[in-house]
């Protein structure tokens, strides 16, 4: 059985979880849980990082020791997760002695393997990053990563020999032996290594910073602390003799942590989540970090976006982050999670707001998902004796339901006749989004089973049929049944606490089981149904605070303009414009004129657009591209394919039509108004 390892950063305990913790966390999870449907075996770890010159400073702050601080801040981490029902295997703190003694281990090592100097050093340094910088770094005299001010340090301290890995981690970058997602960030780490890669001070003295791991070979210095820091990934499954250690700190978990030989099994399959502001820590200093030690780079990173609120990066320092317990406390843990996962595809950033969230949870999981469940049962309930009814022999289901089969099975990845509907976007089996971290993808082609489903209830009307035709009726009600189930076990990852509860209530007592085993017949005839109440209630999102009323201006009448079929406002508010990226794009046979082009439109998901530009546009000048795109047009078939949606386009004034590019860098699926 082949494995996965998925760790989060460890977060810096300088302040309290926010949303953007808990979306990473969150990712992790639910990817580990796809991983585990697509059998194979998982470990998850995440921690908090406690070393380091900000926590000693913030602690000074407060009037307390290092170490209470960072207890009473780690807690709050470690309480947050099982909250939004977030299980790791294992979380870990860089305090705890385990840790301390593989950061020693491998420092001793580089020294012993002359891959670390001790020099004398001047520069910029930066307490809110905790690293140094050179002029041309500076952006404005400030710390080019969080923009606060620097002060110049002239000190002797210890080098890693980092210098001497570039290459070999280019090598790794560009073979694909370390892989990073999306790909732009794999280039952005190849850009930083076209310049000579420098040194890297791993060491802090004592004088004037004293929280920290002290060097094996000079106790008058700290370590660094990414260096210290990114060792957890290795303490935690038992690498660098941690195994012996790991066993009094954790008990026994089995071989995850059980000996050197388990780091052996799982370090090749690690698969780092992050966000993209400490990259370079974790794509340059890591690997090399690895290397020298005698270990391979990482497997995968994936690398994740910003929240954003008001299209501002959320952070403390400018006071608008997010608390996730709060909406946590208000909406269900599952809400914020569907939320969270659904609205942001991995690698981009979104905008965060309390109103998309309400408008998330009312769409798709009050109207989709849990009217679905709530409706089958019900007829359930009434007609059937509250029992999975029996499927009567001779019985075929509809057209429309055995293309919800169908739909299930090609989401399993089986090879089926499957073909999506001009209300469906473009689906791909689960295996597929999953192992490309596409899971905003996945989530919205499982939606899509959800509402075949809904389609099949509207379609075949068994609350009608039952009155008149029972078998036909029972017939539609063991397949939505068995389609809910199917449903329930591929969403268990993102919402896993609902789909368990939707699998009891559809008559399944038996759990989540892989995808090989999600057979749609399965799903026993004379079951219990249990009743119960709607599973996810609708929410109306309110603004606390209204603004005041301001006195209206006179009307000024309206300059003379001339307009050809004027329209009102409610007419243009009526179009949903969307940022879409052009994923592929194909000329379609015996069309002059069409291009079949697929759009990502973030967590709106995929789109065939069918274009008129090919006497204009090759394919290679649209793919990679931004366009601007009308989603809620009616889809239409052309050339016996469907198009839904419109690539909206300039005519110049030699008939050449241009795409309408969105300005800046704004992500698939944003809206344009």
């Amino acid at each position: 059985m082949s494995r996965f390892y998925a760790t989060t950063p460890i977060y810096y305990v300088n302040g309290k979880p926010h949303v953007g913790h808990a979306y990473c966390t969150a990712v992790a999870d639910t990817s580990r849980r796809f991983e585990q449907l697509l059998g194979r075996q998982t470990y998850f770890v995440t921690g908090t990082d406690e070393h380091g010159q900000k926590v000693q400073e913030a602690a000074e702050r407060r009037g307390v020791e290092p170490q209470a601080h960072c207890d009473e801040l780690s807690q709050t981490f470690r309480d947050l997760w099982p909250t939004l029902n977030i299980a790791p295997d294992q979380f870990i703190r860089t305090t705890e002695p385990r840790h301390k003694a593989v950061v020693r281990r491998a420092l001793q090592k580089l020294w012993d393997d002359g891959l670390i100097e001790q020099r004398s050093f001047a520069g910029w340094y930066s307490t809110a990053a905790e690293r140094y910088w050179t002029e041309k770094d500076l952006i404005d005299g400030k710390c080019p990563d969080s923009g606060q001010e620097v002060t110049w340090l002239e000190e002797a301290n210890y080098f890693f020999l980092m210098s001497r890995f570039q290459q070999p981690l280019i090598d790794a970058i560009e073979s694909g032996k370390m892989k990073i997602l999306p790909a732009k960030r794999a280039n952005e780490v190849l850009g930083f290594l076209r310049e000579p890669l420098l040194d890297l001070c791993i060491s802090r003295p004592k004088s004037r910073l004293s929280w920290g791991i002290e060097l094996p070979f000079d106790d008058d210095y700290v370590t660094y602390v990414w260096f210290d820091a990114l060792m957890n990934y290795v303490t935690a499954i038992g690498g660098f003799g941690a195994h012996q250690d790991n066993q009094e700190a954790l008990g026994d978990t089995g071989d995850a942590v059980g000996s050197e030989k388990s780091f052996e099994q799982w370090w090749p399959h690690v698969c780092h989540f992050l966000g993209k502001d400490i990259l370079t820590t974790h794509a340059v200093y890591w690997p090399t970090m690895l290397m020298a030690l005698g270990l391979e780079p990482p497997r995968q990173y994936v690398v994740t976006g910003w929240w954003l609120v008001d299209n501002t990066k959320m952070s403390k320092s400018l006071g608008n982050v997010v608390d996730p317990l709060s909406l946590k406390d208000k909406y269900g843990p599952e809400v914020l999670r569907w939320f969270l996962l659904r609205e942001m595809a991995v690698g981009q950033d979104a905008n965060f707001s309390e109103a998309a969230l309400v408008k998330r949870n009312n769409t798709d999981l009050a109207n989709d998902l849990g009217n679905l469940v709530q409706r089958t049962t019900v007829l359930v309930h009434k007609h059937f004796d509250s029992k999975v009814p029996a499927l009567p022999a001779g019985r075929e289901p509809s057209a429309i339901l055995s293309s919800a089969i169908d739909l299930a099975n090609y989401l399993r990845g089986q090879e089926v006749a499957f073909e999506a509907t001009q209300t469906d976007h473009q689906v791909w089996p689960v295996a597929k989004t999953v192992q490309e971290l596409k899971l905003h993808v996945t989530l919205a082609d499982i939606m899509t089973l959800v509402q075949r489903l809904n389609r099949v209830l509207a379609s075949d009307a068994p609350f009608k049929t039952v009155k008149t035709d029972k078998d036909a009726a029972a017939v539609t009600v063991y397949h939505t049944l068995a389609g809910i189930r199917v449903a329930a076990n591929l969403l268990w990852p993102a919402i896993p606490q609902t789909s368990e509860k939707i699998l009891q209530r559809v008559g399944w007592t038996r759990g989540v089981v892989s995808i090989d085993e999600l057979n749609w017949h399965d799903l026993p005839t004379g079951a219990e149904v249990p009743r119960g109440s709607a599973m996810f209630p609708r929410h109306q999102f309110e603004v606390e605070a209204k603004a005041p009323k301001v006195k209206a201006k006179p009307k000024k009448s309206a300059p003379e303009v001339q307009i050809d079929n004027p329209i009102e406002y409610v007419q243009f508010a009526a179009l949903d414009l969307r940022v879409g990226d052009v994923i592929a794009a194909e000329p379609i046979k015996k069309s002059q004129k069409l291009l079949r082009l697929e759009v990502s439109l973030g967590a709106l998901g995929m789109r065939q657009i069918l274009a008129g530009v090919a006497q204009h546009l090759q394919p290679e000048q649209l793919v990679g591209t931004k366009i601007q795109v009308l989603t809620n047009l009616k889809p239409r078939k052309l050339m016996g394919l469907w198009s839904q949606g419109m690539m909206m386009l300039a005519e110049t004034e030699d008939g050449r039509l241009v795409p309408m590019r969105p300005d800046g860098d704004a992500p698939a699926g944003s809206k344009i108004a």
